[in-house]
């Protein structure tokens, strides 16, 4: 495995070198290689099963201040030579522009060694075909045990992905990382007189040994699915709501698109000129930790040793205590903006590096969501958001809805087939309970949050 890094390391330094020998001022190649497999079983038996492996290698060249992309998964001789020949007649027809350009060599020297971050575990990709099988089949299993009124699925499924990538450019960098992925999930169907209600559960993980076990993936959505027999609607009113930590994190998540350097330059967020200001409660405090180690020898989901323009990743507090104190940038935006990157590139094989997160979170609050609960005289829990409702210029939010009833601080039901809407700048002004239940099961997280004065449209 290492011989072989060393080699896909090697020849993205290769084609560096030939794309300058061929007329580049500055060029930057990724070779990555990877593997995948998925499979679905449903009512116990294998409905769809998946395994794939890719290799590609892309290149971006400078000539001056023009710039061009192109990518290939043929590896041979001819093919590379196409791709570096194809990269520099594209470069030669495109605009100049002032802002593009690779980083300065001196912004490469912090690298970590991607060993010390713990990303990648060969357990992900050893558990044989039949055993992966295996705990899709008992996820589901468990879920249709649990109960009487379960009586189908949409299935259950296993997932695993393991990658590599080398970068190399003509500023003196050349890096690699290989990383792991794993996950396992289940969606029950309940039904009994009031009707049929779904719902699901899964895990995810860096290493098998970090996944929650099928009987508990399974019983979990099953208690889910369960909860929501019954459901019915509400009247429309203003009335606090409580997101679930699963929800509440694309709520938080509406800050770092709206922080994108990217829309900030496009006058596109509302957040533009709001760096310093109050954004929000001083109860949110926000961040962005691509070197986050979840435990001494376990990386984060959003962990990496560089960004997609090789630089280091960085932590950055986003909001502290309300206020906005950063925009996140790549190389090319930060240029435009005037300021430094942040390391937030994210790079594919083809085209110019766009903007990522590394691990981004909500700090947690000190409450437990039964503590935040029992606060609410009149609201909803919301487990499930559909469609996509929410204007990043404007804050404007605005999507259906279901959960569970709040009054006086208990629940009293299942709800569905509402809307919640609100503003974004108001929903975080308004967050008035963060809860303790911060859990990463993604590169994104966030604890329950409650938001006071949102509209519920109902019956």
């Amino acid at each position: 495995m290492q011989q072989m890094k060393k080699v896909e390391l090697a020849l993205a330094q290769e084609i560096v070198d030939r794309a300058l020998n061929a007329g580049a001022t500055d060029a930057e190649a990724v070779v990555y290689e990877g593997d995948e497999f998925s499979t679905k079983v449903r009512l116990g038996q294998v409905e769809t099963l998946t395994e794939s492996t890719s290799r590609a290698i892309g290149l971006r060249v400078f000539q001056g201040l023009r710039t061009a992309s192109t990518s290939t998964n043929d590896l041979s001789e001819q093919s590379i030579r196409q791709l570096v020949q194809g990269a520099i007649a594209l470069a030669g027809v495109t605009e100049e522009d002032p802002f593009a350009g690779l980083p300065d060599a001196s912004e490469y020297s912090s690298v970590r060694d991607a060993r010390d971050l713990h990303i990648y575990f060969d357990d992900v990709y050893k558990l044989p075909a039949a055993e992966r099988i295996e705990m899709a089949r008992a996820a589901e299993a468990a879920a249709m045990a649990a109960d009487v009124r379960i009586q189908n699925s949409d299935g259950g499924t296993f997932t695993a992905s393991t990658s590599y990538k080398a970068m190399a450019n003509s500023r003196g960098f050349s890096g690699d990382y290989r990383k792991s992925d794993c996950g396992m999930g289940v969606s029950a169907i309940a039904q009994d007189a009031s009707g049929m209600q779904r719902d699901g559960w899964g895990s995810g993980a860096r290493t098998l040994r970090k996944l929650e076990t099928p009987e508990e993936v399974g019983i979990e959505a099953a208690k889910r699915a369960l909860r929501r027999l019954g459901s019915r609607r509400m009247k429309t009113q203003h009335a606090s709501v409580v997101f679930s930590r699963e929800i509440a994190r694309g709520i938080i998540g509406g800050i770092f698109d709206a922080v994108n350097g990217d829309a900030i330059y496009r006058h596109a967020s509302m957040f533009e000129d709001k760096l310093g200001e109050q954004i929000a409660n001083p109860l949110v405090t926000v961040i962005d930790d691509g070197t986050m180690m979840l435990e001494p020898e376990l990386g984060g989901f959003g962990t990496l040793p560089f960004d997609g323009d090789g630089l280091p990743m960085q932590r950055k507090v986003i909001v502290d205590q309300g206020i906005l104190r950063t925009y996140v940038t790549n190389t090319y935006t930060a240029r435009k903006l005037g300021t430094r990157s942040t390391g937030n590139a994210s790079r594919g094989l083809a085209g110019a590096p766009g903007i990522g997160s590394g691990n981004f979170y909500l700090q947690a609050g000190v409450q437990t969501p039964r503590e935040i609960i029992a606060e609410v005289q009149n609201g909803i829990y919301v487990t499930e958001v559909l469609g996509s409702g929410v204007n990043l210029v404007t804050g404007d939010y605005s999507q259906g809805a279901a959960g569970l009833r709040i009054e006086n601080g208990e629940f009293t039901g299942p709800v569905e087939e509402i809307t919640i809407a609100g503003n974004l700048k108001d929903m975080y002004r308004n967050i008035v309970a963060v809860g303790n239940d911060l859990i990463f099961r993604g590169a994104s997280a966030s604890p329950c949050i409650r938001v006071e004065g949102m509209m519920i449209a109902g019956s």
